[in-house]
């Protein structure tokens, strides 16, 4: 007998206990601003998991152990343009690497506006972003969370729907609320890579925008989704990475998000490396941009 336990903690210290891993759907029963329709979700892996017409959002819920827990909390936005999600190179592969920094990191699989079951489709992404923030805080004590350090990551056009919470986590619509909307939708801090952020700057990446709006876009709309118009003293502080060749989304939505929380007094850490193009994700094989989680994590440290 005790050699066996001999055996099995030593078991233990080649193979740790593993994180926790959890998914719930975002909603009960059908999505509010969505009709029921006989549509299927569109799940593609040739090298990057690409999942398209979403159908039923949901938070993928990754949790380090206890032992490092810091108690911060990523929810992350997977980029793809609105009409897809790079769910793995963008979502879970970094709740798994934050997990490795005691962080615990939830991945949302929200939907995309161009789903012929949505009744407002410009108005869901947020929706849903707003949901899964609150979720979180919900479950912060059963997860090991402090619901006071729970932060978003946006890639791409996920950037764009970090940073359209950060400046409108108070919007609402016209539809039934829960006890779980009585909870505060505003990240404590927003991490923004590539993010897309203007659509009225001639930098605007305009799939992201038909995608989101439709092909007649108003004035009124291009500025309610621009978030540089939208900061305020409340946005919260933000962490920025984008590189200047970066020929998909231009650098210059960082720069113009940077510009305008500065000038709201809000904290801000912009990174801006030479090469990496659009979409390098953690950067492996590209040079010097590979470096920039090691910055973040210093960054969110020092929060």
């Amino acid at each position: 007998m005790k050699s066996i336990l001999i055996l099995f903690a030593f078991a233990m210290m080649i193979f740790p206990i593993q994180a926790q891993n959890i998914t719930l759907p975002l909603w009960n029963g059908t999505p509010p601003l969505q009709k029921e329709m006989d549509l299927k979700e569109e799940v593609v892996s040739e090298g990057i998991i690409r999942i398209g017409n979403v159908q039923i959002p949901t938070i993928e819920v990754y949790l380090p152990a206890k032992q490092i827990a810091t108690g911060q909390a990523v929810v992350i936005f997977p980029g793809g343009g609105y009409s897809i999600l790079a769910y793995d190179w963008e979502g879970t592969d970094f709740a798994k690497w934050l997990n490795s920094q005691g962080i615990a990191g939830i991945v949302v699989k929200y939907r995309l506006p161009k789903s012929a079951s949505l009744t407002d489709p410009k108005e869901v992404p947020l929706m849903d972003a707003q949901r899964a923030i609150r979720l979180v805080r919900q479950n912060a004590s059963g997860w090991n969370i402090d619901p006071t350090k729970v932060g978003i990551m946006g890639f791409s056009a996920g950037g764009h729907l970090a940073s359209t919470l950060s400046t409108q986590y108070s919007h609402t619509v016209d539809r039934a609320m829960d006890a779980v909307d009585a909870l505060s939708a505003r990240p404590d801090f927003s991490i923004l890579v590539y993010p897309v952020i203007t659509f009225v700057n001639p930098a605007i990446h305009s799939g992201s925008m038909k995608a989101l709006l439709g092909e007649n876009q108003t004035e009124e709309l291009k500025k309610r989704f621009s978030a540089e118009l939208n900061v305020t003293e409340e946005t919260p502080v933000t962490f920025l990475v984008h590189a200047g060749d970066d020929t998909g989304v231009p650098v210059e939505n960082s720069l113009l998000y940077y510009a305008a929380l500065r000038a709201k007094g809000v904290s801000a850490s912009l990174h801006v490396y030479p090469k990496g193009g659009h979409g390098f994700a953690f950067g492996m094989g590209k040079g010097p941009v590979e470096n920039w989680r090691d910055v973040l994590l210093d960054w969110m440290k020092a929060l």
